[in-house]
This record gives C-alpha cells, structure tokens and sequence, in this order.
C-alpha cells in the first residue's frame, strides 16, 4: 500500500508522521542547570531581584529592543540543541556582554544559540554573576562561573549528546573577555574543587571573540591584558570588530598579534563600520555577515563535521 493511501485510512498514520517531522525541524531546550549545588563560591547574598533592567529611553539594535538581565546571583547554563538532522555533535558556550554589569540576554545569547542550532551547533548559553563584586575584580566571579561551565559540559558531555573534542566558547565585548580569559586560564581552577566535573579539562577547544573589550590595556592598546597569559597551548580564535568600535580596535589587533607570536592559530575579520553591540542581528553594514564567516572558520577547522 502506498503512503497516500495508508494516510488516508490511518489518520494515526499521519499524526505519528508530522511528529516525526516536527521532532527532525526543532531541537531540545535543556535547563536552566544551576551550575553551584549550593551558593556561588565568594558570594556572600543575593544583590536583589533578577530582571531586565532594560528601560524605554535605552538604545535599540536593528530597530529592536535589548533584554539587559541584571543582579544575577543563580548563575546556570541552559541548553539549546539543534535539530536531530543537523546535530555536528558539536557544543559552544555563549557568553553574553554587558560590561560586566548587566548581561545581554537576547541579543548576545539565545539568538545567538538559535544561529548556532541552525549550523548544527549545541548552545550552552552562560547566564554568569553580574554586576561586580566589591572587593573582587569584574572578571572574578563570572571566570569561576565560565570554568565551572564549561568543565559541567565535558564531564557531561555523553549526557548532553556533545563530542568533549569539540567544546568551544564565545562572548561578546566583555563576554568576550570572559571567553578569552577562560581560554587562558583553564590549567587550575580559580575556586574550592566542588565535585568530579572539576576534574574535567575546562579548556575550550576553539574560542571566537565577537567585537571584545579588554583584552589590552586601556591606556596602553599595545600591552596585553595581564589577566590573559597567552601560551601556544591557547585555543585556536577567531576574531571580529570594527574600527570605529569606541573599544578600540587595537584592543583585538594586539591581541590577535599576540596569539600569533605564540603560534597560535587566529582568524582577524576587521571592518571599516559597525560600531559596538550589533550581536548577529543583520543590517546593510557588512560586519553583520560575521557569522557566515564565523562558520566557514569552524567549517574548515572540522568542528563542524558530523562523524558520529
């Protein structure tokens, strides 16, 4: 009997079908996974109510509104997986900017997880500590966070359906700082082991830096971030800003040289225009179409290649 007229005689038939199809066309939502079984190491109570701190007069990005989250103290990561059909088996951790005071929620994470879920990319999208913490610098907290993370996905990585091989991260401005510092921080971690996912290795395997902020010294765009020791063991990077971003485009220039005076391999894409803070959202400025080349590094790097 041919399928037209089994699904004529078997409306069931049809159902069992589209929920097939449906189930190939949309991944899973995992979590949120709060990251800490018990309060945040160094945290001492909450700073008030998680929420968009987002206000009417704030800018907007491509004619569209930015949820700023802020007083995040339950830090967690949630993952998005991509559709059976495309699953590479590969995983990114996503971590979004905000100066280290608030987090750009959807410009800089859960749109950014759906773009790598239609690559066939698992998104684990990092939602760290923020504002700073007094007495602490900005980057502490959400490095332990990022550490903790990324070594929770390799130690799971069998649960989550993820190559441990294939673990990237990427941030955005200070996210990409944060993504920077995890690539060259990973040989201890920076707080009291908790449990056997600290065992894990939380070294990323590639690292892609989307118009970053504070990889050098402000005063000194030459000087390398002290907090960034890069050795030839940093993960392979890849690299886009623009050079009127108010950050500085030598900021990534420099930082970009460095990885290449270690040997380490590092993709640059500088445009003329764009500013700071355009996330993937695409407009007729050409520094939007950085996540076509963004999957061409990993395409060609093999991170991208389903061998499973």
């Amino acid at each position: 009997m041919n399928l037209p007229v089994l699904v004529r005689w078997c409306p069931l038939a049809l159902l069992v079908l589209l929920f097939v199809a449906a189930a190939d066309l949309q991944g899973d939502v995992i979590g949120p996974i709060r990251l800490w079984p018990g309060e945040a190491p160094g945290d001492t109570g909450a700073l008030g109510e998680e929420k968009d701190t987002t206000k009417p007069t704030d800018n907007l990005v491509a004619g569209r509104r930015v949820i700023r989250l802020g007083n995040v103290s339950q830090p967690t990561i949630t993952l998005y997986r991509p559709p059976a059909a495309k699953d590479t088996g590969a995983a990114v951790l996503v971590c979004p900017g905000g100066g280290y005071h608030i987090l750009a929620w959807d410009l800089e994470g859960t749109e950014v997880c759906e773009w790598l879920n239609s690559i066939g990319v698992t998104a684990a999208l990092l939602k760290y500590r923020v504002p700073k913490r007094e007495g602490r610098d900005a980057h502490a907290a959400p490095l332990q966070d990022a550490q903790r993370a990324l070594g929770l996905l390799r130690h799971r990585a069998a649960e989550f359906g993820v190559d441990s091989r294939r673990l990237g991260v990427m941030g955005f401005s200070a996210g990409a700082h944060l993504s920077a510092a995890l690539s060259t921080n990973y040989r201890e971690r920076t707080y009291a082991i908790v449990d056997e996912a600290d065992a894990a290795s939380c070294r990323p395997d590639f690292v892609a830096l989307i118009y970053p902020a504070y990889l050098t010294l402000k005063d000194e765009a030459d000087k390398l971030n002290p907090n960034l020791p890069i050795t030839t063991n940093t993960p392979p990077t890849f690299i886009t800003i623009t050079q009127d971003d108010p950050v500085r485009a030598e900021n990534a220039l420099f930082y970009a040289l460095y990885l290449k005076q270690a040997n380490v391999p590092v993709e640059l894409h500088l445009y003329p225009v764009g500013g700071h803070g355009y996330g993937l959202r695409r407009t007729e400025q050409t520094v939007t179409a950085w996540p076509d080349r963004m999957a061409d590094w990993m395409r060609a790097n093999g991170w991208l290649k389903r061998d499973r």
